[in-house]
């Protein structure tokens, strides 16, 4: 071997004895956090919105790509309606005819009125007619008991009494059946108006229907994946795109037992990214779970407890989003700091620096 490969060696084996010190008196490791704080590894994500469709139909037209910003309340896809047109064309058409049909039937009502009103009239003329035969019969019938009648007489005027009595039985028969008339002619309304609502009922759905067609975002975002194509044709609930909510983002990490009992509701954290180590992300603890994570089937010691992990959220405040939402991205892993003590300090290295 040279002379020089030998001072070669030398100095790789001097470079990994020195490394090894550093290491192992902690000259190189991360600064140790002062009392009443807590670290953890964990990755950005944020709420995942699924843009699926509400009734079966065939795709028409996309109108967002991955890595697109969307606003809420923008078009993102369009349905095919061609049957759901023509369907509410079949429902306007109904609702015409049922409308027509209410028409006719309340003029039916009117005329099953005016037929009453004529019945009513002959009512009166046969009751009149009864009383003029019944004086007339009466008079027959006292000038025949004192001879000063014919029998005949007699018998036809109790004759056109009993006519006129039969006659005014069914004047009122009439009256009776145009009463009728008119309960099932109003019937027949009430049956229109029904089928009129019911065909308004129809085009409301239809229309529902078509207005669901257009798959609006529901929040401010960025698509993540297009899930289906222009012209596939889709169940109902079939998705075409997934968006992330990026007003609502948030680092989910793990503490063991002593510190997770520590973290409260609202208690600040501050995050640092893998892929920006030289800003300091500002967040507050939104959730700590309730049931440990990574548990053993059974805890019996101390020591034990101590190793079980809790789940905590911390989530980066919406207006801080808004104002860097092109910056927002999930998926970046980073390291989560933890105020356990509300009145510890924070160190200089973690005070808040944001991109300006």
């Amino acid at each position: 071997m040279s002379q020089s490969r030998i001072w070669l060696a030398i100095g790789v084996v001097a470079a990994v004895v020195v490394a090894g010190f550093y290491l192992g008196s902690g000259v190189l490791r991360t600064p140790t956090l002062p009392t009443g704080f807590a670290s953890a590894n964990g990755r950005i994500e944020a709420t995942e919105i699924d843009i699926a469709t509400k009734t079966a139909g065939r795709v028409k037209e996309i109108l967002a790509g991955e890595g697109d910003f969307v606003t809420a309340g923008q078009v993102l896809v369009r349905m095919d309606t061609q049957v759901l047109e023509a369907q509410r064309r079949e429902a306007d058409a109904q609702l015409r005819r049922a409308e027509i049909a209410v028409e006719t039937a309340r003029a039916q009502v009117v005329q099953r009125k005016a037929e009453k009103q004529a019945a009513i009239a002959v009512v009166a003329q046969r009751q009149a007619e009864l009383d003029a035969a019944r004086k007339r019969f009466d008079r027959s019938e006292q000038l025949a008991k004192t001879g000063s009648g014919s029998i005949e007489t007699l018998d036809n005027d109790r004759a056109r009494f009993e006519g006129a009595k039969a006659a005014v039985s069914a004047a009122e028969a009439q009256v009776a059946a145009a009463d009728s008339a008119i309960s099932a002619s109003e019937s027949l309304v009430v049956q229109a108006m029904a089928a009129v609502d019911a065909a308004k009922a129809t085009i409301e759905r239809i229309q529902a229907d078509i207005d669901d067609s257009t798959l609006t975002t529901p929040r401010d975002g960025r698509v993540q994946y297009r899930v289906a194509q222009p012209g596939e044709v889709l169940a109902a609930g079939g998705k075409v795109l997934n968006m992330v909510d990026l007003g609502d983002v948030f680092m989910t990490f793990f503490l063991p037992t002593e510190q997770a009992g520590r973290v409260a509701i609202g208690s600040e954290v501050r995050l640092v990214l893998d892929a920006a180590p030289n800003y300091v992300i500002p967040a507050r603890a939104t959730f700590v779970a309730d049931v440990a994570q990574f548990t053993p089937k059974s805890v019996e010691t101390a020591d034990e407890r101590q190793k079980l992990m809790f789940r905590i959220k911390a989530k980066i405040e919406p207006e801080l989003l808004k104002k860097y939402i092109r910056q927002a991205k999930t998926g970046l892993p980073g390291m989560a700091y933890v105020q356990l003590n509300p009145d510890a300090r924070w160190p200089d290295r973690l005070q808040i620096r944001l991109p300006q």
